[in-house]
């Protein structure tokens, strides 16, 4: 008897992948996902997703505290709830999807040896989480694991990945792209994507708001916070003349499909622009990265994050 699949979902992004991987057939017929709780963008998402034709087989669960018992796709590799989980459960295949930069570090650990323990970048670990994540790097060595981005990965980088025993699949949005486009898009000409950089000291704050001033100097721009920014920062954006922020939460994926040509979205380093362009290309919308000059980010981020984050967005 085939068992219903578990997603377990923490991000928007990772819900919205999980719904493309059950329609690329990875997690077998049916699959159940169920976001965590607590989390606003998460609600959000999922009402958006409920009105859109979703896959047979594919129910999007009531939010849950605890994760399932047995979880076969999750987006978040380096949690530890996730991977003390692997280690005392049976998941058989494991599915990883998109979660951002996260999932090139994950990639970047796999193609490295079996002794790489699963942790963030820029995480101090203590001994026991360093442990934690080496029992989860060997368990994955044993388990069947696919990844499923839709990012682009260096075509070294993934000859490494699956010479490791993982089996890289890449997806181009292809559920999300055969839905009708969605409501109108702003009607502003230019789109600014939000960042998480300054809340996480690596960008200075003033600089980007002087960018953002200086922009819609010379144009409205439409904003759309990322859902990690400071709701302090966004009310000092939101206060700025030419700039009208719109609610955070819902994946840029989901709220700008109806942007038209002669739009254009911009946004500093983040792994929006690869999506953006596969499902904004077709209707004539540039998806332009900003380049971050060099005053603008602080001494926390190290000139090897520097290059990561910008080849991430190229």
């Amino acid at each position: 008897m085939v068992r219903q699949a578990s997603a377990w979902v923490e991000s928007p992004l990772q819900m919205l992948c999980a719904v493309e991987a059950h329609h690329a057939g990875l997690l077998g017929p049916d699959t159940v996902v169920v976001p965590r709780a607590g989390l606003r963008p998460l609600r959000a998402t999922r009402k958006e997703l409920r009105r859109l034709d979703l896959p047979a087989g594919l129910v999007l669960d009531e939010p849950r505290e605890r994760m399932p018992r047995r979880v076969q796709a999750v987006g978040d590799a380096f949690s530890g709830k996730v991977q003390m989980r692997w280690l005392t459960s049976d998941p058989g295949r494991i599915v990883v999807v998109d979660d951002g930069l996260a999932t090139l570090r994950l990639l970047e650990l796999l193609a490295a040896g079996p002794f790489r323990p699963l942790l963030r970048a820029r995480a101090t670990s203590s001994r026991a989480r360093a442990l934690l994540g080496l029992a989860a790097a060997l368990r994955l060595r044993m388990s069947r694991v696919s990844v499923f981005t839709a990012l682009p990965v260096p075509d070294e980088l993934a000859a490494a990945v699956r010479g490791a025993g993982v089996d890289l699949v890449r997806h181009d949005f292809a559920w999300l792209r055969a839905q009708p486009p969605s409501a109108q898009g702003p009607a502003e000409r230019t789109v600014v994507l939000g960042t998480s950089l300054v809340r996480n000291g690596l960008v200075h704050r003033d600089h980007y708001l002087r960018w953002l001033t200086d922009l819609a100097g010379r144009e409205p721009l439409a904003y759309y916070p990322h859902r990690r920014e400071d709701p302090v920062d966004l009310a000092l954006i939101g206060e700025r003349p030419g700039i009208t922020v719109h609610d955070a939460g819902v994946p840029a994926e989901l709220t700008l499909r109806g942007l038209d040509a002669g739009q254009r979205v911009l946004s500093l380093p983040s792994t929006a622009i690869t999506s953006l362009r596969v499902l904004l290309g077709p209707r004539g919308v540039e998806v332009e990265p900003v380049d971050v000059p060099d005053d603008w980010w602080t001494s926390r981020a190290a000139p090897g994050l520097r290059s990561h984050l910008t080849g991430a967005s190229r």
